[in-house]
């Protein structure tokens, strides 16, 4: 039984025990006092009867018309006149009738009054005794006439006090069910706080509550700013703040074999005559023209979502911008700003190269450096100021317009040419955790079947994401439906799904059509889209947990340094990008990141996955960092065939 119905109950039974003892308490003293009543009434009756009686001298017809006469009245239960030797002289007895009150009230509260005696003389001699009882029945009616307005009252009293009680138990539930909430919060790994009741008691509580969660959030943010500057130190050039040449060709990797890899475009940037500039300026100037140029190549991808600059080596920068983007066009206002900031450095002769080439998913990575890299080198065997671009790959088979890409998702959204691939994802046992399974379209009946990453860019560009996500949704959950394994399917939902209050509508719908197997579904957004979004992930979450589904975030780590926003979420797994995966037993830096990670996340109950896993080596140093399972190319069950 709730505490509110236990409260609740409290004060019903408190206010039925103190009304109905009041109640049975007053009936009895007003009985009491009735029968005092009456009897003081019989007695005086009876005396002032047997004084008229010794006044008169009656006669035996006297005697029986003065008594008959007093009888009459119907005020008597029985008048009756005996003679000094005890012979009845007169009696007048009254039959039963109605009291006037209900049968059981009168057998459950009886009237005993005493009868009144008198003594009836002549002089000094006594010629008789009278003895009367009134009749009770005006006393029963007088009783219950009071008891039933004595009910009401307090039935009165009672609903006011109801009234009243609640009223105060609804002033007590609010700040209460605020605290549970908040400690339910924190159970769930969402740490949050809550305004102080006004309630002492309650106030207390919740102060002790906000106090621990807003120290682990300092311990939070205090850990997440140590392992950002361990995760800069790992990844980033100390001198220009851009990534090292390890992340950037471990990020690139991911980018050209990545499962949902939307391809891109590679620039590759060389400072003209960096040597010569260091002779001539010194150390100094020259590390401040670094700095510039770093500034240069790093805003160069600031207008586009998960761009990577980076510094290669000393002369040699790299720009990565994932998608299909206006190359040529960045590389030009590149370029340009490019000479103007070096313009004080440079004695007249030309300032960089730019080097630069498209990819798609599947690119082999040394065919795409190495013939970026010879557009760069053509670029500079120029002499002056220049970009060249190598054409590494090509989507001619692909559709170019947007109204043909709505054209064919919708006609694939129609026809059902939709169906979800699986991936494992395994513990550190080798055993299954959860399938990922990525969606794949066909352009036709007789069509191959695409990878996500050549088709939800386009759709998430013309608003078709959300109705691609749903039906991934439909498709996994119909085959949990038609599964008895107990392991789940993982879905990942684009940033313009979760935004959308529709698509959460509809997403709720769905769940409760397949209640049974909803609690086998795992939902995962990239980072970057949760930090696009975080409100609207933050409903996402309540609604799948309200479903039993778990909810992650993938890509994870890319944009550390915001990871304060992500503390209230109730995280279920997050999955770490592979680009800090990579080559992972060899980086200490990585190694000393990715363990306080592990250990952050497994301190609010989060599991801590590792993305594009591609040998045993990785594998390996996983375990040692404390991570709870991983996938990639590598991964396979344990129980599975070599």
């Amino acid at each position: 039984m709730s505490m509110y119905r236990q409260l609740w109950l409290a004060i019903v039974l408190s206010m039925l025990l103190a009304l109905g003892g009041s109640l049975f308490a007053t009936l009895l003293s007003a009985r009491a006092y009735l029968e005092q009543q009456l009897s003081m009434k019989n007695a005086d009756n009876a005396a002032a009867l047997a004084l008229s009686l010794s006044q008169q001298e009656p006669d035996p017809v006297t005697l029986e018309l003065t008594v008959a006469a007093l009888f009459d009245s119907g005020h008597y239960e029985f008048i009756r006149v005996r003679d000094p030797n005890g012979k009845i002289m007169v009696e007048r007895v009254a039959g039963s009738g109605d009291t006037g009150a209900p049968e059981w009230f009168v057998r459950r509260l009886p009237i005993a009054d005493e009868p009144g005696v008198a003594q009836i003389t002549s002089g000094w001699t006594q010629t008789g005794t009278v003895s009367l009882l009134s009749h009770s029945r005006f006393a029963y009616q007088a009783l219950w006439t009071s008891t039933k307005e004595m009910v009401a009252a307090l039935a009165m009293a009672s609903f006011i006090g109801g009234y009243l009680g609640s009223l105060i138990l609804r002033r007590l539930r609010r700040p209460l069910q605020a605290v549970i909430d908040q400690a339910v919060a924190i159970t769930n790994r969402r740490f949050v706080t809550i305004p102080e009741p006004k309630v002492p008691e309650l106030r207390q509580l919740a102060s002790a509550m906000n106090a621990t969660v807003l120290r682990l959030k300092s311990m939070f943010e205090e850990e997440a700013g140590r392992l950002e500057a361990v995760r800069r130190e790992a990844n980033f050039d100390p001198l220009t703040g851009l990534a090292n040449r390890e992340f950037f060709i471990a990020q690139l990797r991911s980018s050209v074999e990545g499962e949902d890899s939307t391809g891109g475009t590679l620039f590759l940037i060389r400072v003209a005559d960096l040597i010569g500039i260091n002779k001539r300026l010194g150390r100094e100037a020259t590390d401040d023209l670094l700095r510039r140029v770093a500034e240069k190549v790093g805003a160069g991808g600031t207008a586009h979502v998960d761009a990577l600059a980076a510094r290669m080596n000393g002369a040699d920068f790299a720009l990565l911008l994932p998608g299909r983007q206006a190359g040529r066009e960045v590389a030009d206002a590149l370029l340009e700003s490019l000479v103007a900031s070096m313009e004080p450095y440079v004695d007249g002769g030309p300032s960089a190269y730019i080097g630069m080439g498209a990819f798609k998913q599947g690119t082999g990575l040394r065919v795409l450096l190495s013939q970026v890299d010879a557009a760069l080198i053509a670029a500079e065997a120029e002499g002056v100021n220049a970009v060249r671009e190598s054409v590494v790959a090509t989507d001619d088979e692909l559709p170019t317009d947007g109204g043909e890409w709505g054209r064919i998702i919708e006609q694939a959204l129609e026809q059902h040419w939709l169906r979800l691939v699986s991936f494992p994802v395994v513990d550190m046992q080798g055993s299954l955790m959860h399938e990922e399974c990525p969606l794949r379209l066909k352009f036709d009946a007789d069509g191959d079947w695409q990878p996500a990453g050549s088709f939800l860019p386009v759709a998430q560009r013309i608003g078709l994401a959300p109705q691609l996500d749903f039906a991934a949704l439909e498709l996994a959950l119909a085959a949990l439906e038609g599964q008895d394994a107990p392991t789940g399917l993982a879905i990942n939902l684009a940033a313009s799904s979760i935004a959308g209050t529709n698509f959460r509508r509809k997403l709720d719908a769905l769940l409760n059509r397949h209640r049974k197997v909803a609690s086998r579904l795992w939902v995962e957004v990239a980072e970057t889209g949760v930090l696009k979004h975080v409100d609207a992930f933050r409903e996402l979450c309540t609604l799948l947990r309200s479903h039993g589904c778990r909810v992650g975030v993938e890509h994870f780590g890319r944009q550390f340094s915001q990871i304060g926003q992500l503390h209230d979420l109730g995280l279920e797994y997050i999955k770490v990008d592979a680009s800090f995966i990579r080559h992972l037993d060899t980086n200490p830096g990585n190694q000393a990141f990715l363990k306080g990670v592990s250990s952050i996340a497994h301190s609010i109950g989060t599991l801590v996955i590792a993305e594009g896993v591609a040998n045993e080596a990785e594998f390996a140093a996983l375990g040692a960092l404390g991570f709870d399972g991983a996938t990639g190319p590598w991964v396979k069950l344990a129980d599975a065939p070599a």
